[in-house]
């Protein structure tokens, strides 16, 4: 496996997206374009796409939220990749990159509809926060947060 850290100008991260908002459009229902509204993916500077046998089948990213903290965003795994910790080793590597432009700590967003999401923040040593910024009053969030160690 590759992991090819570029930005939100990768064709690969764009065609990888549109596949998890297809998922999330169908996850989320009638709420799908209150959070898309968050979701967009331009001018990202820090994307993880993730390769396999030259095929593209995972990505991730992060945002600056404020000056100690990035954002985890647009997390995904092709469904036929999916069970074999690919999310994880991606979030890692997200959470690594995050340390080296000093960023104290990450947050994200996730759905209560997202029971795996749920499971692979806590299993990497999220922990669940009150939410945040647009998410504060969104009965479906939610949100995580976890301290970076160098």
């Amino acid at each position: 496996m590759i992991f090819l850290k570029t930005n939100s100008d990768n064709e690969d991260f764009k065609a990888l997206v549109k596949l998890l908002d297809a998922h999330l459009a169908m996850t989320d229902g009638d709420e799908h374009d209150f959070y898309n509204q968050f979701n967009k993916i331009t001018h990202i500077k820090h994307v993880i796409v993730v390769y396999e046998n030259q095929k593209p089948i995972g990505c991730g990213a992060i945002k600056k939220y404020d000056t100690a903290t990035a954002e985890v965003k647009r997390m995904y795994v092709a469904p036929e990749m999916r069970g074999q910790g690919i999310a994880g080793k991606i979030l890692a590597a997200l959470e690594l990159w995050a340390l080296e432009l000093d960023f104290k700590k990450c947050i994200l967003e996730t759905g209560v509809r997202q029971p795996d999401a749920i499971a692979l923040y806590k299993k990497s040593g999220y922990e669940i926060i009150p939410n945040y910024g647009q998410y504060e009053n969104v009965d479906n969030s939610v949100c995580f947060e976890k301290i970076l160690k160098s």
